[in-house]
């Protein structure tokens, strides 16, 4: 545990702290050990200014108070004999201050950040498994949760708070974490989650829609993105160049490493750059050859699909630029696994093949459907839905989608959350060309077990949406429902 004093820990902003020995850091009240340091921002909908006399009853033995951003001035005050400083812009300082207080543990390890829409989740694992391979330590950071992958902590969140992001960075490193690979989202980007996090390698996979009803529009998004390259320094840089947003970032970073599925996506980039020269597709997985400025390669994975194709080459070239051995790197590729809930195949003799994925944005369901038609001999059904209190645009999109790309669309409830599950399916009727032609049933396991019963063994069945996650979120509350469960069960004749 740190051990340091409350003037120590503000020393870089203001001087004028007693020395109080401190312990901790807490955003919430309710979450105070004796001798932490209560730390009261004014958020948007929650003022945790009003909760300062609570916190030091609960043990806060100093506490850091925005000032609403107003004076522009610190100030030192006492409540209770408790020192409270008044510190300007307090929000956009967190991640430096829960830095400071951890002794900034991302410096001390090589830490990877991936931003993007689709794809983080895969590529920080398949970076965290292919280290391990070659006798590194890696955690995690992100959507299926924190930790070493054989010991995942469910994380509420893809990007933690500033202060949970150092805590969690700290925990790694005592615990011997040579690398780290963080999912960063655009919202931990510009609410500067990550500002005082240390990266050594930061990694686009693309960009789509999503999150537009905290951005408002796709510019202000891909600029939440484009921060991760902008602000941080990361000697390596690795972007997607098959991506729209990609290339145009690509023209004005020379200095980065250029990934595509082909020699025209990257020949005028400037910088290093790898590229796909060929590429074959089985039911046990796929087999890759690349060109690159560290020479040609090829190998094997079990992983299922095209766009898994690029996350391998974006996890590949991430290590090469990191100081990897390529041959090192292709020798233990065969030993990859693919990540829970992302394009995870489940599968037995003479029945349908179900593949379970996270995708739930229309250009992850495309990729996703795409990808599955390679290794489909029979008909492909697609089981999805959509999210209540969340971007209504795509839910027409995304079943004109399903019902373009797959033979069989089965429309069922996502998490609801308070919306009324018929409104969010009449939405998602109102994109397809021949809504009659579409099955709806609300509950998930009765789509899945009403595709399985009707399906061919030469069909390969999508469950797409949920992909990890055990738990559905209804408007009388959260349940335990997980599509791998469901899935498992059929397979196993556990209906």
């Amino acid at each position: 545990m740190p051990n340091t004093s409350f003037k120590e820990l503000l020393a870089p902003w203001f001087d004028g702290a007693p020395e109080q020995r401190i312990t901790g850091l807490a955003l919430d009240n309710r979450q105070i050990q004796q001798g932490d340091v209560f730390i009261a921002v004014q958020g948007h909908s929650l003022d945790a200014r009003r909760f300062i006399a609570d916190a030091i009853r609960a043990g806060a033995v100093a506490v850091i108070s925005d000032d609403g951003d107003t004076s522009g001035q610190f100030g030192l005050t006492l409540h209770d004999n408790v020192p409270v400083v008044a510190f300007p812009h307090l929000k956009s300082s967190l991640s430096d201050i829960a830095a400071r207080f951890y002794q900034a543990p991302s410096k001390h390890m090589t830490t990877i950040g991936v931003t993007g829409t689709n794809g983080k989740t895969t590529v920080s694992q398949l970076i965290a498994q292919w280290i391990d391979l070659m006798q590194g330590r890696a955690a995690v950071m992100g959507t299926t949760g924190n930790g070493f992958l054989d010991a995942l902590e469910p994380a509420l969140n893809t990007t933690g708070s500033a202060l949970d992001i150092q805590q969690q960075l700290a925990a790694f490193n005592v615990a011997g974490a040579t690398h780290v690979a963080m999912e960063v989202s655009s919202h931990g980007l510009i609410q500067d989650r990550v500002k005082a996090v240390d990266f050594d390698a930061a990694i686009f996979t693309n960009l789509s829609r999503d999150h537009l009803d905290y951005h408002g529009t796709m510019e202000a998004y891909a600029e939440a993105k484009l921060r991760l390259f902008t602000h941080y320094g990361s000697p390596v840089s690795v972007i997607n160049a098959d991506d729209d947003v990609g290339a145009q970032w690509l023209g004005s970073m020379p200095e980065a490493i250029a990934v595509s599925m082909s020699e025209e996506g990257v020949v005028s980039h400037q910088g290093r750059k790898l590229w796909l020269t060929a590429v074959s597709y089985a039911t046990s997985g796929v087999t890759i050859a690349f060109s690159s400025d560290w020479g040609d390669g090829e190998f094997t994975a079990p992983l299922v699909g095209e766009f898994n194709v690029m996350n391998l080459l974006l996890s590949l070239t991430t290590l090469l630029g990191l100081g990897y051995e390529k041959s090192a790197l292709l020798d233990v590729a065969p030993q990859l696994q693919a990540v829970i809930g992302r394009m995870e195949v489940f599968h037995r003799a003479d029945k349908p093949m179900l593949v379970v994925d996270y995708a739930h944005t229309p250009d992850a369901l495309e990729k996703a459907l795409t990808a599955l038609r390679r290794h489909c001999e029979g008909a492909l059904w697609c089981i999805f839905g959509c999210g209540g209190d969340r971007d209504t645009g795509k839910r027409p999109m995304m079943a004109s989608i399903a019902e373009t790309l797959a033979d069989k669309a089965i429309l069922t409830d996502d998490n609801p959350r308070s919306e009324s599950p018929d409104i969010i399916v009449s939405d998602m009727l109102a994109g397809m060309a021949a809504p009659d032609n579409a099955i709806v049933l609300h509950d998930r396991a009765d789509a899945c077990r009403y595709a399985f019963e009707h399906a061919a063994p030469s069909d390969v069945i999508l469950v797409a949406g949920k992909g990890h996650e055990d738990y559905q979120v209804l408007a009388s509350g959260t349940i335990d429902y997980s599509d791998r469960d469901t899935v498992r069960m059929l397979l196993e004749g556990e209906q």
